[in-house]
Formats: C-alpha cells, structure tokens, sequence
C-alpha cells in the first residue's frame, strides 16, 4: 500500500516508529507536512499538491495533526477522504475530539463516567461555579489547553475563585472539574485500535505537580487495568468515531472516569511501558479495513 502520513516533524518517536512499522511490512509510506499542502478546490475533479507534485496514488492517510493546526490539517485530511483515500482517523472525528468541551458533551450523553465539570465564560460569581462542581479542590482548564497546558489546581475555595476571575479576565473559556483526590496524581492512558484495547500505561506526575502528562515530566510505568476500564476507553473511542486513540483516565472511587480523548496519541510512553508494538498494530488496522471510499462522511461532514 501507499500511504500517507501528515506529520510536520518527522523526527518525533511516534512518526518514525509508524514509517517503521510499515515498511518492515512492505508499504510504501510518505511523510507529508501538513502545512504545505496546497488544496484545489476545482470542481469535478478534487486534487492537492505538494512541494510541486500532485498528491495521487494513497490506499491510505494517517492524520498526526497537532493541536495548534487543527483547522487546516482536517481541511487537507478532509480532501483527502473526497478524493476517496482511507483515513485511519476521520476529519469529522478529530475535529469532535478536539473540541473539549463537545466532547464532553457526547461522552456524557452515553452515560460514560466523567468528573463532575462546569463550563463557564461569565467568571463574576466564581464561587457558584465551584459549587457546582462540589467545592475545591478544583481542577480549572482552558479550553484551548493541550499537554497540560492551561490546567491549573485551586486547592481552596479562595484561590479557585482568584483562578477562575484570572482566566475570566483573560476573556477565555474554561471547564471546571472536581479534583479526583484518589488517583494520586496519576492517570490512565489507554491506546485503542478499533474495538481493542492493545496497549495502556500508568502516568505519574513529577513531584508536586497534579498533572501527569509526560510533556509535564510525568513518567510511564506498566498497569494491568480492569474489564470496566476496558470497556470505557472502547466506549469512549466509538462514541468519538476514531479507528486509533489515546483515552485518559482516572480510577475514582466510584469507577473509571474519562479526562480526554485523543486523536493523534504518542506512542513512546506507552510502547516503552508495556513493551508492545503499538506502531505495527496500527498498520495492520490499515491493512483491514483499508478500501477506496471507506468513510462513513467522504469529507461532507
């Protein structure tokens, strides 16, 4: 097969275990930088180009489109779906993903476990909105936040409230969350592939830091993980639409509950964690369930 891989660094672990991974099988794979890919919009006939060549010939398109990029990488991902090419994750997919707080909203409609959140822009009566959420600790999230960016602790019900004015100030939308105090700052990522579970790692943030994110220092280790909380990250993953995804996790005392979905999830820490090769099951996915025309929006959503 040839394929395509829309990645703008081709030197991360992720995207040379993923071109690794393929050619061991025999594909053909081709590193894209997303941005500087030139859509044609003519009718009749959808084309792109790159670097000068037209962009023919994929079976498939592997879609690593980073936060800050979104809006473009689906515009070229979703091009690609309606010249017919198969995506491991779908435009539409990404783009629900991607949106915290749609998400959320999706997830919670299925009934799967989520920390008791608020959504809030209007921050001139903080302590209702702490309230809401059963009273600090808090966890206070920008919307727009990745890798532990923009998440912050208020601890007190003053320091939340000075938190929550702070972000308000900044004109920006945030989500407010209970403070899961038993996960003991650390978290679950799940990597899911279909309907699967193929991999999962234990996350702990660095010493006095509540996050966990490995961006943040955190480190992996190995975990064995329960059937529900299996079944939760598949869950979570469909209800996304994505083929491949990283679910994070906390293990409260009242079962799992979901933090983030993620569409383009890193495979260092969980492949060193658990010892498995996530990059070449991920290939054989592709090699399933790869077809012409494959998807259920051909770039209309």
């Amino acid at each position: 097969m040839k394929i395509a891989l829309l990645a703008r660094n081709p030197k991360l672990y992720s995207h040379k275990r993923l071109v690794q991974a393929a050619e061991e099988r025999g594909h053909e794979m081709h590193i894209i930088d997303t941005l500087k890919v030139v859509i044609n919009l003519a009718a009749h006939k959808p084309d792109m180009k790159y670097l000068g060549q037209n962009l023919v010939g994929f079976d498939a398109v592997i879609p690593r489109i980073g936060a800050s990029i979104t809006f473009y990488g689906t515009a070229v991902l979703r091009q690609f779906e309606v010249m017919g090419v198969y995506p491991l994750n779908e435009s539409v997919a990404i783009s629900r993903s991607r949106d915290k707080l749609r998400s959320l909203q999706l997830l919670a409609r299925k009934g799967i476990g989520l920390p008791i959140t608020a959504f809030a822009h209007t921050t001139t009566k903080p302590g209702e909105i702490i309230e809401m959420v059963g009273g600090a600790p808090v966890v206070i999230k920008l919307l727009e936040g990745t890798q532990g960016i923009g998440v912050v602790l208020g601890e007190t019900e003053a320091a939340a409230e000075s938190m929550i004015q702070a972000f308000g100030g900044l004109k920006a939308n945030i989500l407010v969350q209970e403070f899961i105090k038993e996960a003991g700052g650390t978290d679950i990522r799940c990597l899911v592939i279909g309907d699967k579970v193929v991999a999962s790692m234990k996350r702990t943030g660095k010493e006095g830091d509540f996050r966990s994110n490995l961006h943040q220092g955190g480190s992996a280790s190995m975990i064995k993980i329960t059937p529900e909380e299996r079944s939760t990250a598949v869950r979570a993953a469909k209800i996304m639409g994505l083929g491949v995804a990283g679910v994070d996790m906390l293990r409260a005392n009242h079962g799992p509950v979901v933090m983030e979905v993620n569409s383009s999830p890193g495979l260092e820490g969980v492949e060193k964690a658990s010892g498995i090769d996530v990059a070449g099951k991920i290939i054989e996915y592709i090699e399933k369930n790869a077809k012409p025309n494959k998807t259920k929006t051909r770039g209309k959503g």
